[in-house]
């Protein structure tokens, strides 16, 4: 048996009064032998500036705590209480509000959307009348995969109903209900449902209902307002392999129409207590029952299936046996154990958590820089700990992964960059491009001749600006001054007869962009 001097005794018992949730943590389940070695290597492999970690277990924080710094180049530290952008992570909050006006009796999962919002309506007459509540939360409504983002991410100047009243212009790609494609705008829907049934906007339904019963104080629900937060982690992307911050990223990412998809901002501590909650089948850190058992069934139960991918060589011990959506939460398994979890990202972040009810056990990982390496890297290694499984090197193979993925995203770049004919010429004069055209959906744009050259305007999508230069044939080349978009595209335009323009369309080059043109369709309007 040790002998613990006294002086060490007193010691020990003043630091548990001056802080007895950190020790309490330290006695709960322990932490990875080396664990803050460890992501730190983590952020050196992958050149991440800076992490937000949080681990909850059997009902404890285990951990709470920043790592790295919030701007690349700057010694200001990330803490347990910096901001990072949860992104998509938003989504699970909006589906537990709308549980809890289920459980008021104010609203029922399989109500049909246009009970609460008649004025709601999709390109088929079908799906608009038989589009429930639940089928708002877990893409299988048709839509293309991540159709009408272009009016979200970056904002557009439309407002939450503006866009979802431009549902019924967006083309269905699938039969309703039979495949998964990821969409954000259906949460807009559900943003609104909630704001119709309950009297208050999304934005103050959140923390009211949700953030202040949780104990999430540091928590925003309102985009907008995080710039004006003292402690902020900044956001940074990989521009031509230099990881660099995202200019105006405040600004540029997302808009307050968008905030039930992607608009939460958290921090280590506050995310840690909504763990706790969701795990406590409701029950808050401080015993509040925000929500009943039979809640978190119905949160956490599987409704659409998810193809399942096969894992690389390097990362087999995470192949997944099943795999779905349920409302707001994915599903799936890492080897013998349920895990409900949600991955989030807005340009410079990245957001993953991964709740295992068998083990009372949840982690969170946000950083400040787009590496889903990164997060996965630190999640599996603590997992592993936990599950008493055999250690397997993470970090090198999700590196080994990213170079792979690195290298293929630069061959596939190299396929869409076309070397222009050099003797190519226009074969129509510049001046017929100037003017005013039209997309049904996304609004007018601009395209005119300036000292500087001819400039593309999107006006209702007002971060979209290109500069034009003409490439060969019949194609401009769009170099959008945002360059974080890498959204560069082609600009291909057709005739009529009578030699004066029909229409432009556009391609994105990059296949790391976030955007996609290919439902845009510019017409002249009339002059």
């Amino acid at each position: 048996m040790k002998v613990i001097r006294f002086v060490v005794l007193v010691h020990f018992v003043f630091i548990l009064f001056l802080n007895p949730l950190r020790i309490q943590a330290q006695t709960n389940g322990g932490l990875p032998p080396g664990l803050d070695e460890y992501i730190n290597k983590v952020l050196q492999t992958f050149e991440v500036p800076g992490m937000s970690v949080s681990i909850v277990k059997d009902g404890k924080v285990v951990l709470a705590k920043g790592y790295g710094v919030k701007q690349l180049g700057k010694t200001d530290k990330v803490d347990a209480n910096t901001l990072f952008s949860i992104a998509s992570n938003s989504k699970a909050f909006t589906a537990t509000a709308l549980a809890l006006l289920v459980e008021e009796g104010k609203l029922q999962w399989d109500d049909p959307v246009i009970k609460y919002l008649p004025w709601f309506q999709m390109a088929d007459s079908y799906v608009s009348t038989h589009l429930t509540v639940r089928d708002l939360l877990v893409h299988q409504s048709g839509l293309a995969a991540y159709s009408g983002d272009l009016m979200l991410f970056p904002p557009s100047t439309f407002n939450r109903r503006e866009i979802l009243n431009k549902l019924k212009k967006l083309p269905l790609a699938n039969d309703f209900r039979t495949t998964y494609a990821y969409d954000n705008i259906l949460y807009l829907a559900a943003g609104e449902i909630i704001a119709a049934v309950s009297g208050i906007s999304w934005e103050d339904f959140i923390k009211a209902r949700i953030f202040d019963p949780v104990g999430m104080p540091g928590s925003i629900s309102r985009y907008s307002l995080f710039a004006g937060m003292p402690n902020i982690a900044v956001a940074h992307d990989r521009i031509n392999g230099m990881v660099q911050v995202v200019d105006h990223y405040t600004e540029l990412n997302i808009g307050d129409a968008s905030d039930p998809a992607g608009g939460i901002l958290s921090n280590a501590n506050d995310f840690s207590n909504w763990m706790i909650t969701q795990l406590d089948s409701g029950r808050t850190p401080s015993k509040v029952v925000l929500f009943k058992p039979e809640t978190t069934k119905e949160l956490w139960k599987l409704v659409r299936p998810i193809p399942v991918s096969e894992m690389p060589e390097g990362l087999k011990p995470a192949q997944m046996d099943f795999f779905g959506y349920a409302l707001g939460f994915r599903t799936y398994n890492y080897q013998r154990y349920k895990v409900v979890g949600h991955g989030g990202k807005l340009n410079g972040f990245v957001s993953q958590i991964a709740m295992v009810p068998d083990l009372q056990l949840g982690i969170a990982v946000f950083t400040n820089q787009e590496s889903t390496g990164a997060y996965w890297s630190v999640i599996y290694h603590v997992l592993d700990f936990y599950m008493k499984n055999k250690k397997h090197d993470w970090l090198t193979n999700y590196k080994s992964a990213q170079d792979s993925s690195f290298a293929k995203t630069k061959f596939q770049l190299s396929k869409n960059t076309v070397q222009p004919d050099s003797i190519n010429k226009i074969p129509v004069a510049l001046s017929k491009f100037s003017g005013n055209y039209r997309d049904e959906i996304y609004g007018e744009v601009v395209i005119s001749n300036t000292e500087n050259g001819m400039v593309m305007e999107f006006k209702q999508l007002p971060h979209l600006t290109a500069d034009l230069s003409y490439f060969q044939f019949n194609t401009f080349l769009a170099t959008f001054r945002n360059v974080h978009l890498k959204a560069d595209a082609y600009v291909t335009y057709a005739l009529n007869p009578d030699g004066t323009i029909d229409q432009l369309k556009l391609k994105i080059i990059n296949p790391e962009s976030d955007l996609e043109f290919d439902d845009v369709l510019l017409k002249p309007v009339a002059k």
